[in-house]
This record gives C-alpha cells, sequence and structure tokens, in this order.
C-alpha cells in the first residue's frame, strides 16, 4: 500500500493558507524550490492541477478548493499531535486563537480569559471578538464561540447555554405609537434591525402558530449594542439577547412586548474544528470556558454598571 505524501499536504494547506509560494515557503522554514516541487508532486499524483498560476496572482482550481480543508485537517491534526506529545511533559504553553461575539466577548469572556491566563503563564491568547462569523479551519482558529442556531458541519460543537431573545421598546415610543399584540403588526411599525441575522423576524406561539415579519426601519447594525441607543431614543422596536438588553429591562428604560410569542430558542455554543487531537493548553481553554460560561445574562447584569 502506498503512503499519502504527507509532507506535500501539509506544504498545500500552507500555501493556501499564507496564499503565496514565497510566504510559505518563509513561514514553514522551506526553500520556495522545495515548497513549487511539493505542490507539483502533489498535482501528479492527483492527477489535476490545485492552483491557478499567473505572474500576480495564485487562485485555488475548483479541484483544489475542496480538499485544501483535507489539507488544513491534515496539518492541524500533525500540529496537535505533535504538540501533545510535548504537553504531557511539560505545564500548557503556547498560543491559542479564540473569536468570540463582540458584546458577549467584551462582558463575559474577557473577564473570563484574564483568570485564566494568572493561572496558565506559559498560554498566550489572541482573542478576536467579532459578531461575523468566522471560518475555524480556514483562519486558524482553535475555539470559536457562536450564538445561533448551528447548521450541520464537521466542525465539533458543544453548547454551554440558553440565550433568552426579547423583543423590546422603550415607553415613550410604545405611548406614542401604540403597542404591538401580534407580530403581525410588526409591519405598521419602525423595526431595528441586527444585521448578522439574515432574513425575517420570525415568531412562533406556544400552541404551534408560526409568524414571520420583514424588518424594516431606520436603523440596521451589525453590533447589538449599537441598536440600544437607537432603543433608548424612541426610535422603533428591536429584537436583542438577554446579555445586552437585560439591564435596561430591569430598569424600565425599555419594556417587553409580545411575550406570547418567542422568537427561535438560541444557544451559545463552543465549536472547535473536527480534530479530535487537541494541545492541552486548547483542552484547559475549554474546560474553563466550559465550567464557568453558565448564565450569560445573569454575569452580565452583574457586571454591567448601572444604566437607570
Amino acid at each position: 500500500m502506498r503512503l499519502p505524501d504527507l509532507e506535500a499536504w501539509a506544504i498545500f494547506a500552507a500555501v493556501v493558507e499564507h496564499r503565496s509560494f514565497s510566504a510559505a515557503a518563509d513561514a514553514i522554514g522551506l526553500s520556495k524550490a522545495t515548497v513549487s516541487k511539493a505542490i507539483t508532486r502533489l498535482e501528479a499524483q492527483l492527477n489535476q492541477s490545485l492552483f491557478h498560476r499567473t505572474s500576480r496572482r495564485l487562485a485555488l482550481t475548483e479541484a483544489g478548493k475542496p480538499l485544501a480543508d483535507h489539507a488544513a485537517r491534515i496539518l492541524a491534526e500533525a500540529r496537535a499531535a505533535e504538540e501533545a506529545a510535548r504537553d504531557a511533559a511539560s505545564a500548557p504553553a503556547g498560543r491559542i486563537r479564540l473569536a468570540a461575539p463582540m458584546s458577549f466577548g467584551n462582558t463575559n469572556i474577557a473577564p473570563l480569559i484574564a483568570d485564566f491566563l494568572v493561572l496558565h503563564p506559559g498560554i498566550e491568547i489572541e482573542l478576536h471578538l467579532s459578531d461575523a462569523r468566522v471560518d475555524i479551519v480556514a483562519e486558524g482558529y482553535d475555539i470559536a464561540l457562536r450564538i445561533a442556531d448551528l447548521p450541520d458541519s464537521s466542525l465539533r460543537a458543544r453548547r454551554l447555554c440558553g440565550i433568552s431573545t426579547h423583543v423590546v421598546a422603550s415607553p415613550r415610543y410604545l405611548a406614542d405609537h401604540g403597542r404591538p399584540t401580534h407580530p403581525n403588526e410588526l409591519g405598521e411599525h419602525r423595526l431595528l434591525g441586527y444585521a448578522n441575522i439574515v432574513g425575517p423576524w420570525r415568531f412562533r406561539r406556544s400552541d404551534g402558530a408560526e409568524v414571520s415579519v420583514r424588518a424594516q426601519g431606520p436603523l440596521t447594525a451589525n453590533s447589538g449594542d449599537a441598536l440600544v441607543p437607537a432603543v433608548l431614543a424612541d426610535l422603533g422596536i428591536a429584537r436583542l439577547p438577554g446579555f445586552i438588553i437585560g439591564p435596561y429591562l430591569d430598569s424600565g428604560r425599555v419594556t417587553e412586548i409580545l411575550t406570547d410569542w418567542a422568537p427561535p430558542a438560541t444557544g451559545l455554543h463552543l465549536l472547535t474544528p473536527p480534530s479530535r487531537l487537541r494541545p492541552a493548553r486548547v483542552e484547559a481553554l475549554i474546560a474553563w470556558l466550559v465550567d464557568r460560561v453558565r448564565d450569560p445574562c445573569a454575569m452580565v447584569g452583574q457586571a454591567k454598571d448601572a444604566v437607570a
């Protein structure tokens, strides 16, 4: 049986990651000629081209695109195996790349990371905060926290907790424009939209009835926090997670509406690449987060300054 050319697959993954033969060669400490020969060798074994090459641009072919994910996994598993062997003889050390939602990351994750680093001085964490969905494998993240209903994928996922969602407006807005009692009435109101959720607002009642409403209004933002000032300024109705809007509900500055109709249930998930091999430092951070991320709404309510 012929063994796979694992070196060529790893070099292919490096070229995809760094988007050029030269950059990949510099990153992995090989000559450009060695990198080029490995790609040529792999293309010959597969009997297909992996890259379109021009003097100015390097791009994956249609055949190369699906193979890039396989190559990235091969490289990641090899690195994880080596690191696991080293970690077994020493304290966890090295860099972890972690992606988390912007608002949730600032209020809930950043404090936990600080505490974790105090206990693990040999570990470095690169924390990327954004509400945009990242490609964990392609962008090289070890862990991603995501608030969403997850589509089927090859990623490993663990649900940490539920996230409540509330449809809210200011008391003044409701006094001036009326209080909707059915989702269909939202079409007569100004709705403040969250750009990272594509499609209509969906609702479900306890008797199984379902309604969808298209969100239209004066503001759409890719951050839930950015919608709060507009709600407080009486500009419209928003649909926001409890960890953002909870303190304002508690203080009475906003009012929840349509309580008989629930937005789709969602949760906070911890995602990792498909490989079951993970360095000890990544396992340590996963265990830390799983143990401490319990009730995000309560945590944020305690952590935020008074908003009244």
